[in-house]
């Protein structure tokens, strides 16, 4: 689903990423975890068009997509979330969520200018969508509230619904329990699970190390911008690098 070759980020004379290389399969779950600083969230920057990688190709079954702009990885069936809320406050909870779905809703001005039957039913259509995503996040009998009052669980729960409201073949999610408590960590981590079992294909950012045992199929170890150990959950648990980088000693005796 996507290959990454020899990817780097510099920021003046500074590596974010150095050479960074593996593959995400189809239809299972890749965890990339490191110490913070580790340049996790920069690589997902430049695998959705965010940022542009100095170095190294990006390919999306098989399509080379380095440097495109995030609008049109988007439209290739891209989606993610943000380690940083990047809900939209004013807007309603639904409204959020239909804002996952603006690569599907046209692009005629004169219909929209019209306002034609085919683009009206075109918009209940995409709103029947926005609906039924809120259902699968028990956010429904919120659609109406302004996501500036909702809680901050909630509100990561918006950001799941709308990155997946697209129904994209690859899903990217950054840190997506970071901030939540116990209960709202088991939630979304309920909810990742159904992802997975319905066959998602997901690039996880994560730290919460329970969560990534338990959903991941293979781990990939980023250090200092550099790619230092992938594999199974197992594997990857007991690897000595990973426990001196990340991990901890504590680990080896789990």
């Amino acid at each position: 689903m996507l290959q990454l070759e020899g990817i780097s980020r510099h920021f003046g004379g500074l590596p974010a990423l150095d050479g960074v290389a593996f593959a995400v399969p189809r239809g299972r779950v890749t965890a990339l975890i490191g110490p913070n600083g580790a340049g996790k969230s920069t690589l997902i920057n430049c695998i959705t068009g965010a940022d542009q990688p100095t170095g190294g190709t990006v390919l999306f079954r098989g399509q080379n997509i380095t440097g495109l702009p995030a609008h049109r990885v988007s439209r290739l069936g891209i989606s993610r979330t943000f380690q940083n809320l990047r809900v939209f406050p004013r807007l309603s909870v639904l409204n959020n969520v239909l804002c996952g779905l603006t690569g599907e809703g046209g692009r005629s001005m004169i219909m929209a200018m019209l306002r034609l039957p085919a683009l009206r039913h075109r918009e209940r259509l995409l709103r029947l969508r926005a609906m039924e995503a809120l259902d699968r996040y028990q956010l429904s009998d919120k659609a109406t509230w302004p996501a500036a009052i909702l809680a901050y669980g909630d509100r990561k729960r918006v950001e799941l619904a709308r990155a997946t409201v697209s129904r994209p073949e690859l899903l990217l999610l950054d840190e997506p329990v970071a901030g939540l408590n116990a209960d709202e960590t088991a939630a979304v981590g309920g909810q990742l699970k159904r992802l997975r079992a319905s066959g998602h294909t997901i690039l996880l950012v994560e730290h919460d190390m329970t969560l990534v045992m338990e959903i991941a199929d293979q781990v990939v170890v980023l250090d200092s911008g550099r790619c230092i150990a992938a594999g199974t959950p197992t594997e990857v648990r007991r690897n000595p690098l990973v426990l001196e980088a990340y991990l901890g000693q504590t680990e080896a005796c789990a």
